[in-house]
């Protein structure tokens, strides 16, 4: 039998690897001009916008969810769902994707700006961070243990390359080994994980291990001795399984205690790369996350949920202490950026199943959409920063409203935004999701830790941001003009900020991502 591949459903990352390979053939042809870095840039930019274009039809055109690589009916096996496929568009996938593709955008821009001082191969840049993109689509669209894996990869071989592109740069080099070594780590015991998973329940597919591990499904693993089994007739070892995954996507999201790499790569990374993994990177690995747990395992969440909840606890509290000590502006990020995994994570403490009622999904994903378009806006203005101060310290940005006032006014709203104050609506909305969901979730523990710690977390981004408005005791150099990527980047946060603004229960609903195709 042939197997029917629907093109259309892959389009988005199949665009993004044409234009990969197109890149490729173009540095290997085009002369070598400054010319052609622009050129190059241009190429990967519209290969971006295409995609995105792409998801914007699928989403227009979204009715029932579409699929492609499914098995065939009559291979499902016993008592299985027909149409178990890998491959699937979905509300879910829509939204990650957008998401992932606008970032996308900024970080193209802003690559466009590290790669025009010299010292980095453009086509392989862009080479990679296109194939960083290709996993970054593909992985919310994967329904399978292998594809999920395999994208998830994608996404990250790559950025260990961009790490390390800037040569006779050792920081970066460092930062490239420590990211390899911690991603590898990572990888290993996931795949452990995943094996087990596989061995009990003789699947793959999501909505099969599901069926098995919430009892619908006999599992070829199940035992009769209760001494060894759950109580669904289940090994045991089905909980050392979870857990190993669990740690495995914790790895991919800084979460502690798995967050140690996390200031030393963005600081020693280029700038846009260090956006790629705070936004990008960070938007695959929770997608990932939240296919396994609410799609794959709901029907052990009484194994993996406090499982959750003390890492998105110690996740949110490891990061805005450390973020306290920091001088240098990319460190400081690195350390907000674990803290925001907690609050992200938070949600999916409660989420004990995939029933419509349930927004737990949806208030995540909506924190992790204000949080992109934040963190975005930061790094694009700090970008511009480095240009003028080698060190990149908060001192540097002392006065900054006064000797660029769009810049320091962007870099101040975003840092607002973080902390949840007004008049940074959209940060404050996107925290009350996230409180409402925990407290209605029966987690009111957690919900005590969040609130200490966003009050924690009000004191750095109120330090920087009072920075920004204080003379300078010497007179500092002013920043270029802002490049494009600061302007779509200030643009991006304020759009996100208004609507959340405007209409914080609607963005809420529409990324209330409770069913999965």
């Amino acid at each position: 039998m042939i197997q029917q591949i629907d093109y259309f459903v892959i389009a988005p990352p199949l665009a993004l690897a044409l234009v990969a390979g197109l890149v490729l053939l173009l540095d290997v042809f085009l002369p070598a001009r400054p010319r052609t870095k622009t050129t190059l840039g241009l190429v990967t930019l519209a290969g971006v916008l295409v995609s995105l274009g792409l998801v914007i039809v699928q989403a227009v055109g979204a009715g029932t969810p579409r699929s492609t690589f499914c098995v065939p009916p009559n291979l499902a096996g016993p008592g299985g769902q027909a149409g178990l496929c890998s491959f699937v568009v979905d509300e879910f996938t829509l939204v990650f994707a957008g998401v992932v593709l606008v970032a996308a955008v900024v970080v193209v821009l802003m690559s466009m700006t590290q790669l025009d001082g010299g010292g980095i191969p453009v086509g392989e840049w862009y080479f990679l961070l296109l194939c960083t993109l290709v996993g970054a689509v593909t992985l919310p669209a994967s329904r399978d243990l292998i594809m999920l894996v395999v994208a998830l990869e994608l996404v990250s071989l790559p950025v260990f390359a961009l790490t390390a592109m800037k040569r006779y740069d050792g920081r970066g080099s460092e930062a490239a080994v420590k990211l390899f070594v911690v991603s590898v780590v990572s990888t290993a015991v996931m795949l452990f994980g995943v094996s087990l998973l596989y061995g009990i329940a003789g699947t793959v597919y999501l909505s099969r291990l599901a069926a098995v591990f919430s009892g619908q499904i006999e599992a070829p693993g199940a035992i009769a001795d209760p001494m060894l089994a759950t109580d669904q007739g289940l090994p045991a070892v089905v909980s050392v399984g979870v857990v190993l995954v669990v740690a495995g996507f914790a790895f991919k999201v800084a979460a502690v205690p798995f967050h140690s790499w996390a200031a030393d790569v963005y600081q020693g990374a280029p700038v846009p790369v260090a956006a790629l993994l705070s936004v990008i990177s960070k938007a695959a690995g929770f997608a990932g996350l939240i296919l396994v747990l609410v799609a794959a395992l709901s029907g052990q969440a009484a194994t993996w949920a406090p499982i959750v909840g003390i890492i998105a606890a110690l996740t949110m509290t490891v990061g805005n202490l450390l973020a306290m000590r920091q001088r240098s502006a990319v460190r400081l990020l690195a350390w907000s950026s674990v803290a925001q995994s907690g609050y992200i994570l938070a949600p999916l403490a409660v989420a004990t199943s995939p029933q419509p009622e349930s927004t737990a999904v949806g208030a995540a994903t909506a924190y992790l959409v204000i949080y992109a378009a934040m963190n975005l806006g930061a790094f694009a203005v700090v970008m511009l920063v480095s240009r003028t101060a080698a060190r990149n310290e908060l001192d540097d940005y002392r006065g900054l409203a006064f000797r660029s006032p769009v810049a320091g006014i962007a870099l101040a709203f975003c840092l607002v935004c973080l902390a949840g104050l007004p008049p940074g609506l959209a940060g404050l909305f996107a925290k009350v999701f996230v409180f409402r969901e925990i407290v209605g979730g029966g987690a009111g523990w957690l919900a005590l830790i969040m609130a200490v710690n966003t009050v924690i977390g009000l004191y750095y981004y109120a330090a920087w941001t009072a920075r920004l408005f204080t003379p300078a005791a010497t007179k500092l150099p002013a920043p270029h003009r802002p490049f494009p990527a600061t302007w779509l980047a200030i643009g991006l946060a304020l759009a996100v900020a208004v609507l959340f603004s405007i209409a914080p229960q609607l963005v809420l609903n529409a990324t209330s991502l409770s069913a999965f195709g």
